[in-house]
């Protein structure tokens, strides 16, 4: 990685330094090659950050998905494929958003 201040799990220390490149750079270190499917979640994402100043669980992350983009996307089997593991964590570390309360 290039020289991103990370916390000590990954998530970065200053929401300012996010931009899509640094995006692109921690979706990388997961493995995963940005589509604009994951740019799609990771925009409403951070609209949701700044609107609420939280990073959402899974539950507020489906509910708020599902009011904007429909249900389709909101389930957690679409959100597991573009984000493994753990979807809400995962797309907050690198939608640039601390990490989420609640999420292992």
């Amino acid at each position: 990685m290039s020289n991103l201040n990370l916390d000590k799990d990954g998530f970065l220390a200053d929401l300012n330094d996010w931009n899509e490149d640094v995006a692109a750079e921690l979706a990388a270190s997961e493995n995963i090659d940005l589509t604009d499917a994951h740019w799609e979640i990771l925009h409403l994402l951070r609209r949701f950050y700044q609107e609420f100043e939280i990073s959402p669980a899974m539950r507020p992350l489906s509910r708020y998905i599902r009011q904007e983009l429909g249900s389709d996307k909101a389930g957690s089997i679409y959100l597991l494929t573009l984000f493994p593991g753990s979807p809400a964590k995962l797309a907050a570390k690198i939608a640039g958003l601390p990490r989420p309360e609640n999420c292992l």
